[in-house]
């Protein structure tokens, strides 16, 4: 999350520590990096198509969100969780159609003025670009913690979406209850440990048709615990280094309503050290196209971590053997939200994680034999992004041109870090990335619009709010204003498919759905998001360049079984229900 603000000589503390503690290990994970950009392939022609410039427009206020404010809880003493929120996501509670918005408000430390901070806003989608404000009316207005950020999902498989929300203190599970929201945490069994949650994600590890869960723990912190950093006489926040990680956990679905935490017996505290995890941000993805979802995590001034699924819903840690742990220098970045998906025509996917202001934005592509290749020079993002410290990150078709592109939310941990760095500032606009289509981006620049805007941005994710096609953003600020960005490029064609399993998980987290269209794949998973303490839509959205017709539409379900389509219409949003054998065009009133 950031340096050690009274030196402010972070870079060389961390590269002796790390390497005096573990330089055997990072030797051996520098030697696999440089053999791996030895023998990688030539890049492969470009795949995407030519389309309008992207415009953004923010429409937080007529949308009617301008109300929603982010709350620190600080009073001065520069309590180190202050500066990490927040999150929200985007979640359809009725079940009309419509992503509506959730939104996590933080909170305060004492006890005493918990009642004064509303934790949650829930925001009903009118179907005409508004949102109303409907927390009372759910059930969620009297919520009091300190909260971070949510998961959203069908956890029970009765149809509708719930949700998990992680916290400084005990998590929270609401189980959705014909749109009104009930507090099942004790009952379910999850409100049996006490830490600092961040981002946590429901996906399917067993492929058993029940969603289970996945939370990343920060670091062993409380108030009475903080420590004390100073900067020309002021106290700030001190960097995570100086803290004890705390473990990530797991926990199985049972099937009837309740988890049964098994994250030792899943593989996730075996051979790992487990006081390193510091996660931040998480993600899943089928990296190895096994049909099992694996995990990666960014951690921070930690190893990233990935597990890599057995086929049983046991995990065995491979981060450093795979090449993704540390950096090219040997050294543990500032890991933060990540995000994963295909965006060249190997159809391999890549990793892209935040981090700090002195590091890039790591880019790591799969390269077969569980291994990744660095590739944050060659996919022209590390440079533009060495000034700018990334918490929430997505890979989404902007242009709609066939590709996927990447947008940062940008926004510094250290209010002076001007006057340590004159390159680089508190608040700082999000960065857009436009692939070419061969997982090369080339850097939008803009001095209009809300992408020019500077922020202290934390949470970003997406969703097509709007029903047009194209894929709109959400940004929560610490401290500040959410922000909705609505998606006005002239781009291409699209489809967007809904999946709905029956003998998977009602969600069909886990599915791949290959859409091929005049010999070029594109490959997305259904999933509940990445990023940084949120929660995407679980609709999945192909833009289509100028290509009139999804020639062969491919969805892999979690139990291994195939629907195929051929002669797809572009410009839709479709149904398909596992094993059907057909899709419904989505249509809404």
């Amino acid at each position: 999350m950031g340096p050690k603000a009274n030196a402010f000589s972070v870079r060389q503390t961390r590269i002796s520590a790390l390497m005096s503690m573990r330089s055997f290990n990072y030797l051996i994970g520098f030697c696999l990096l440089a053999y791996l950009s030895a023998c990688s392939a030539p890049e492969e022609p470009a795949g995407s198509m030519e389309t309008g410039k992207p415009v953004f427009v923010d429409v937080t206020m007529e949308a009617g969100l301008g109300d929603f404010k982010h709350e620190t809880g600080g009073y001065g003493q520069s309590l180190m969780p202050e500066i990490v929120g927040g999150g929200g996501g985007f979640i359809d509670y009725n079940g009309d159609g419509w992503e509506d918005i959730l939104l996590v408000a933080g909170g305060k430390w004492s006890h005493n003025e918990l009642n004064d901070v509303q934790c949650l806003y829930l925001y009903h989608n009118n179907g005409d670009g508004t949102f109303t404000d409907v927390t009372e009316v759910v059930g969620l207005d009297l919520v009091r913690t300190y909260g971070f950020g949510v998961t959203v999902a069908d956890y029970d498989n009765d149809g509708n979406d719930d949700f998990y929300l992680t916290t400084i203190y005990k998590n929270l599970l609401f189980k959705n209850d014909r749109g009104f929201f009930v507090d099942v945490s004790n009952e379910a069994g999850l409100n049996n440990e006490s830490a600092w949650s961040t981002s946590a994600l429901f996906f399917d590890a067993d492929n058993d048709s029940w969603p289970d869960l996945y939370v990343g723990s920060y670091v062993d912190w409380t108030p009475a615990s903080d420590l004390t950093c100073m900067y020309r006489g002021k106290k700030v926040f001190c960097t995570p280094q100086e803290y004890t990680g705390r473990s990530s956990y797991f926990y199985k679905n049972n099937g009837d309503g309740t988890f049964t935490e098994w994250t030792r017996e899943a593989g996730f505290l075996a051979g790992v050290d487990t006081t390193l995890d510091k996660t931040l941000g998480v993600a899943v993805f089928d990296f190895n196209n096994d049909g099992w979802m694996d995990i990666t995590t960014g951690n921070d001034t930690e190893n990233d971590m990935l597990y890599v699924n057995q086929g049983d819903g046991t995990f065995k840690e491979s981060g450093l053997q795979s090449g993704i742990a540390v950096s090219k220098n040997g050294y543990a970045r500032a890991g933060m939200g990540l995000d994963t998906g295909v965006v060249d025509s190997t159809g391999n996917v890549s990793i892209f994680v935040g981090n700090f202001s002195d590091e890039t934005v790591s880019v790591f592509r799969y390269m077969g034999n569980n291994q990744f290749f660095d590739r944050a020079s060659a996919s022209k993002v590390g440079f533009p992004s060495t000034t700018t410290l990334t918490f929430g990150l997505v890979l989404v078709d902007v242009d709609s041109d066939t590709d996927l592109d990447l947008l940062t939310a940008n926004g510094h941990v250290l209010t002076h870090i001007n006057e340590v760095s004159e390159a680089v500032t508190f608040k700082q606009p999000s960065q857009l990335y436009i692939n070419r289509g061969n997982g090369v981006f080339d850097t939008y620049e803009t001095d209009e619009g809300p992408l020019a805007k500077p922020l202290v941005a934390r949470g970003l994710t997406y969703a097509d709010y709007d029903k047009d096609g194209d894929v709109d953003l959400l940004y929560v600020e610490n401290g500040g204003p959410a922000h909705l960005w609505r998606n006005d490029t002239d781009g291409g064609g699209y489809l967007r498919v809904q999946a709905r399993g029956s003998e998977s998980n009602k969600d069909a987290l886990g599915t791949r759905i290959e859409a091929v269209a005049n010999g070029l794949t594109m490959k997305r998973w259904v999933q509940t998001g990445a990023s940084f303490l949120t929660s995407a839509e679980k609709t999945v959205t192909f833009g289509l360049g100028t290509n009139e017709v999804v020639d062969t539409l491919r969805v892999v379900w979690p139990t291994g079984k195939v629907d195929q389509f051929t002669d797809v219409a572009v410009n839709q949003e479709i149904r398909i229900v596992e094993g059907q054998g057909s899709y419904e065009p989505v249509t809404m009133d």
